[in-house]
């Protein structure tokens, strides 16, 4: 399959293991996972550098190589469960905050004609994403403009 904005194919990755229960070495407890969960984002990780850092770092040095499969949940439910989540979603909220970037550049660099296409595709993405969360996550008359992002972001 073709990349969104190129012509280009995507080099393809490869696909993590099927399990259904996580490895006999990483035996540990999910209430001590979700606990780590809590203590992270109140730290300001998002939730994929919350399953980094699990991966990495582990909870009580023991290394939790999926959460989902630790817990029964994924690490945005955790959150949700314990009130920590964030109003914006993490695709969405990394999306804005490209295009804000992008626009300043643009606005001291106005003959940026690479960047100025850069953020017509961010923007695009952006809409797409827009439509996806509207009336779920974002109000049904929710509709993108760079300063409605900026105010979201503050």
């Amino acid at each position: 399959m073709a990349r969104m904005h190129t012509r280009r194919r995507g080099s393809s990755g490869s696909d993590r293991p099927t399990a259904d229960e996580p490895p006999e070495w990483s035996d540990v407890d999910a209430d001590a996972v979700e606990a780590r969960v809590v203590e992270l984002k109140e730290q300001g990780h998002d939730p994929s550098r919350i399953g980094m850092k699990l991966r990495d770092e582990g909870v009580e040095g023991t290394p939790v190589p999926n959460v989902k499969l630790a817990t029964g949940k994924k690490v945005t439910e955790i959150l949700d469960e314990n009130d920590a989540s964030e109003d914006l979603p993490e695709d969405l909220r990394n999306l804005f905050e490209r295009a804000i970037r992008l626009r300043e550049h643009m606005d001291a660099n106005p003959g940026d004609a690479q960047n100025k296409r850069a953020l017509q595709n961010t923007e695009s993405k952006v809409r797409r994403l827009v439509d996806y969360y509207r009336g779920d996550v974002l109000a049904e008359d929710f509709k993108y403009t760079y300063d409605v992002a900026k105010r979201l972001l503050e």
